[in-house]
């Protein structure tokens, strides 16, 4: 019988669950922050943080950018499109995008995360995006966690992070602002009752 999920280091994989910082988190860059993990193995792990804008920043900046399509079409792309917001997916490969979208899009290039959800780190997606056949659901971010061997699980051990299993609607339907409260509210806590001294989920 296949050993699934991995077992890793005396814990489950936590591939395609959250991670939700604790409101006491020493490291201000990720302070507040709801992470998809979208690997975790013997090697360690990797993560985007999915609840935090890059201000000043939007779709159409990256499409400009990037020479994605003739900037007259990028012009005349519908404000939905233009101005979708870019996540600040974290502090490794701040240069580097990646997309996570439903599971109607594929490319030879995607990965599966979690049930209906698929990582795509080309420029196809982007043109996707922009000007289809777009994914019905997708969050762009530049940038990712990462953590060696061993560490996420040291972390999650001194209550550095809560564990929140996986939800559609968190990711792609909760406004952006209200990822944090709404990854607690599922665990049946708020920022009040959660102490420095809660366990880990």
């Amino acid at each position: 019988m296949p050993a699934h999920p991995a077992y890793i280091g005396g814990m489950n994989s936590l591939e395609g669950q959250f991670l939700v910082a604790m409101p006491d988190m020493a490291d201000e860059r990720f302070a507040e922050s709801v992470i998809l993990v979208v690997g975790h193995g013997d090697e360690g792990a990797m993560g985007l943080v999915v609840n935090h804008e890059l201000a000043n920043l939007r779709f159409a900046d990256i499409l400009d950018e990037l020479d994605l399509g003739d900037p007259d079409a990028v012009i005349r792309l519908p404000d939905s499109i233009r101005e979708r917001a870019v996540m600040r997916g974290g502090p490794v490969e701040k240069g580097r995008g990646f997309v996570l979208h439903s599971g109607d899009y594929h490319s030879g290039n995607t990965y599966r995360v979690a049930e209906d959800v698929g990582l795509t780190a080309t420029l196809d997606i982007l043109k996707a995006m922009a000007f289809g056949p777009a994914p019905r659901s997708a969050l762009f971010a530049l940038g990712c966690c990462g953590w060696g061997a061993g560490q996420l699980e040291d972390e999650i051990g001194a209550n550095g992070w809560l564990t929140v299993p996986f939800s559609r609607e968190l990711l792609f339907e909760t406004p952006v602002d209200q990822r944090y409260e709404k990854a607690l509210a599922s665990l049946h806590i708020t920022r009040a009752t959660l102490s420095t001294e809660a366990g880990h989920g």
